[in-house]
């Protein structure tokens, strides 16, 4: 009777590297997947990586993500790799001295303005417009029918009745579109 030895080969380096090179093009592929068919949410804004990169002194876009450990320890992520740990309080102290001190940016301003010209239309049952965030300015509306012409520059918020005319300018959208002559709607 005849008997079969099988001896192992010892594989070739240059087999290890393709192997390893198609493993790692494998992971990128089902990274890219996953993420086109389940986009992971940003929970961090544009603004608070530049508040954090303020903080750290590190280029905002460097940011990737953030997180407490423990009710401790916050927790700072890089894109490039490798993290960063602070003190909680510390850091909450830091982040409320960096806000009071960085600047607004335009889409910040256009959704800060949009929330109160919503609030104000609100009190006095009115609507607005699709809204010009070049110029911060629409149309206000109440009940289908055009009230007035509103919006915000350099001066603060302002309204007119007709499209040209006189602007009436005042502290708040509230008080603005009150200049209008309509009514506080009242809650029954």
């Amino acid at each position: 009777m005849t008997y079969t030895t099988h001896t192992q080969q010892a594989i070739p380096s240059s087999s290890v590297d393709e192997q390893a090179l198609a493993q790692a093009e494998l992971y990128t592929h089902l990274e890219s997947q996953t993420e086109a068919v389940a986009p992971t949410q940003d929970p961090l804004t544009s603004r608070d990586r530049r508040i954090i990169g303020e903080i750290i002194e590190v280029q905002p876009e460097s940011v990737r993500t953030i997180w407490i450990e423990g009710g401790i320890t916050v927790w700072v992520q890089f894109v490039e790799g490798g993290r960063l740990a602070f003190d909680r309080n510390w850091f909450a102290t830091r982040v409320a001295e960096v806000k009071a001190t960085l600047p607004e940016t335009p889409r910040e301003r256009n959704q800060r303005l949009e929330s109160e010209l919503k609030e104000a239309c609100t009190v006095f049952g009115l609507y607005h417009g699709e809204i010009d965030y070049l110029v911060f300015s629409t149309k206000v509306y109440c009940q289908g029918k055009l009230v007035g012409f509103g919006g915000w520059d350099e001066e603060g918020w302002y309204v007119r009745p007709r499209q040209y005319g006189v602007n009436r300018v005042a502290a708040s959208a509230e008080i603005v579109i009150a200049s209008l002559g309509v009514r506080a709607t009242v809650a029954a």
